[in-house]
C-alpha cells in the first residue's frame, strides 16, 4: 500500500457526500440520494484501484543522463516513460534532482496513450563543479477516473559529475578557425607581417604577396618564386589561475574562479587545435594542479581533470611563490595568461616586481575583471543625491582599473580587462591576436 496515493478529486467528492448528508438532515427525502452517492463513490474508487494495481509493471521509466554536466551551461536531462497499461493514463513525474539546485517544486505532467512511450526533457544549469547526486525518479500514474494514483520508483541514487564548461568548445573552435568572434559585432584579427614558419618555395601565381618573393631562387629558376609560410606551431602557452580570496567574488551565480576555469577549458581547446602546447597551473599560498604544456592526444582531458576539483580559498595569493615556480619550471619562453583580479592600483604595485620578473623571460598577459554592478551604476541616470554619490564612487573605481592597465603597459605587461560573461571570447581573441602579431 506504500505505492497508493489518494488524489484530490476523491477528497472533493467525499466532501460533497458529506454535504449531501448535512442537507439530508434538514431534508430527509435526500437521505437515499446521499447513501447512493456514497456507495457509487466507493465502487468507483475500487474500480479505479483495480485498474491501476492489477498491472504490476504498468510503467517503465528511465532517466537518461549525459556522461557529465558542463558547469555554467544548460544541460539537458531526458526521461523516457512508457505506458504498459491498456488505457490512457496521466503521469506526474517528480524527479529528485540534486539539492544544489534547490528546486522544491519540480513536476512534469504528461498524458500517455496505451502501449506508447514519450521522451521528456528538462534543463539543469549547475553553478559549481563537483558531484551531483540524484534521488528517485518518481512516476505517479492515474487513470481517467483520477481518484487514486500509483507510484513507481526508478533509478535510485544516480551520480553525475559537473566539469568545467565544455558544451560550447566546438562553437569556439569554428569561430577561431575563421579568426573572428561575435561580441557586439564581428571583431576580426589582423595579421601583421610574417610571424610564421617557413614551409616551402613555390612558383609565383597572381595574388601572392610580392614581399615574399625569393630573389635567389628566382634568379636560379629564371622565373618568379615565392616563399610559402605556415602558422608557427608548438609554441608553449600556460594558463595561470589565481585561486585566492579575490576570485571568490560571484557574478550571475558563478565565481570569478569558475569563469576563469571555463575560459581555461575553452582556450586550451583552441590552443591544441592550433597545434600549440597547452599547460596550466593554479596558485594561492603555493602552486598546484600543474599540467606541463604539451599537445599530445589526451592533453585536454588531463587539463579538464586538473580543473575539476579546484576551489578558492581565503588566503592572500603569494605572487612571489608563483614567480619562483615559473622561473624554475617554465624554462622556455612561453605565453603566460594570468587569471586574477586586481581591484586597486596599490594591489598591483605590491605584486609588480614579481610580475615584471615573470614578464622578463615570458610574454605575460594579466587578465582581470570588470565589475558588472559598477558598470550598471555608471550607466544609470541618478535621481537623488545618494545615487549621485554611488555613481561618483563607481566612476572612481573604474578609473583606477584604467590606471592599472597603464601601469602594466609601462612595464611591457599585456592586460585584458573584461566582463566575466565575455571572458571566453575575449581571452581567445587575445591569444589569436598575440599569435597574429608575432609577439611570442
Amino acid at each position: 500500500m506504500k505505492s497508493l496515493y489518494i488524489n484530490t478529486r476523491f477528497f472533493l467528492l467525499l466532501i460533497a457526500v458529506g454535504f449531501s448528508y448535512v442537507f439530508a438532515f434538514f431534508f430527509p427525502i435526500l437521505m437515499n440520494f446521499a447513501h447512493l452517492f456514497l456507495v457509487l463513490l466507493i465502487i468507483v474508487f475500487l474500480v479505479d484501484y483495480l485498474f491501476l494495481f492489477t498491472e504490476k509493471q504498468g510503467i517503465n521509466a528511465q532517466r537518461i543522463l549525459p556522461e557529465k554536466m558542463s558547469n555554467g551551461d544548460e544541460n539537458k536531462i531526458k526521461i523516457d516513460v512508457k505506458n504498459n497499461f491498456r488505457f490512457k493514463i496521466l503521469v506526474k513525474i517528480i524527479d529528485e534532482i540534486p539539492f544544489q539546485f534547490q528546486k522544491r517544486d519540480f513536476v512534469i505532467n504528461q498524458k500517455i496513450l496505451s502501449n506508447k512511450n514519450v521522451l521528456l526533457e528538462y534543463i539543469l544549469e549547475p553553478k559549481e563543479r563537483g558531484e551531483y547526486s540524484f534521488g528517485n525518479l518518481n512516476v505517479f500514474a492515474q487513470s481517467q477516473i483520477g481518484l487514486v494514483s500509483k507510484r513507481f520508483q526508478f533509478q535510485k541514487n544516480a551520480m553525475l559529475p559537473a566539469y568545467p564548461s565544455f558544451i560550447h568548445l566546438r562553437k569556439y573552435e569554428l569561430m577561431a578557425l575563421q579568426n573572428e568572434f561575435l561580441l557586439g559585432g564581428i571583431k576580426k584579427i589582423r595579421r601583421l607581417g610574417h610571424t610564421m614558419e617557413f614551409e616551402q618555395i613555390k612558383e609565383y601565381v597572381p595574388g601572392d604577396d610580392i614581399r615574399t618573393i625569393n630573389w635567389k631562387a628566382t634568379s636560379k629558376r629564371n622565373q618568379l618564386m615565392v616563399n610559402q609560410y605556415q602558422d608557427e606551431k608548438s609554441q608553449r602557452i600556460y594558463l595561470l589561475i589565481d585561486k585566492g580570496r579575490t576570485m571568490q567574488m560571484p557574478f550571475r551565480g558563478l565565481s570569478l574562479l569558475d569563469y576563469s576555469i571555463n575560459a581555461t577549458m575553452a582556450l586550451s581547446h583552441i590552443i591544441l587545435k592550433k597545434f600549440d602546447r597547452a599547460g596550466m597551473m593554479t596558485f594561492s599560498k603555493k602552486t598546484e594542479n600543474r599540467v606541463v604544456a604539451d599537445n599530445k592526444s589526451g592533453q585536454l582531458k588531463k587539463i579538464s581533470e586538473a580543473l575539476y576539483n579546484i576551489q578558492t580559498n581565503f588566503y592572500e595569493s603569494d605572487f612571489s611563490r608563483l614567480y619562483t615556480d615559473v622561473r624554475f619550471n617554465i624554462g622556455q619562453r612561453s605565453l603566460l595568461l594570468l587569471f586574477t583580479n586586481f581591484e586597486t592600483l596599490d594591489a598591483v604595485n605590491r605584486q609588480m616586481k614579481y610580475l615584471r620578473g615573470i614578464a622578463k623571460n615570458h610574454v605575460l598577459v594579466v587578465i582581470f575583471f570588470k565589475n558588472s554592478e559598477l558598470q550598471n551604476l555608471i550607466n544609470e541616470n541618478p535621481e537623488n543625491m545618494q545615487e549621485v554619490y554611488d555613481q561618483i564612487i563607481a566612476e572612481k573605481l573604474e578609473f583606477e582599473k584604467k590606471l592599472i592597465i597603464q601601469e602594466l603597459r609601462k612595464y611591457g605587461i599585456y592586460s585584458l580587462y573584461t566582463l566575466p560573461e565575455n571572458l571566453n571570447i575575449e581571452v581567445i581573441n587575445k591569444y589569436l591576436e598575440i599569435k597574429a602579431r608575432g609577439i611570442l
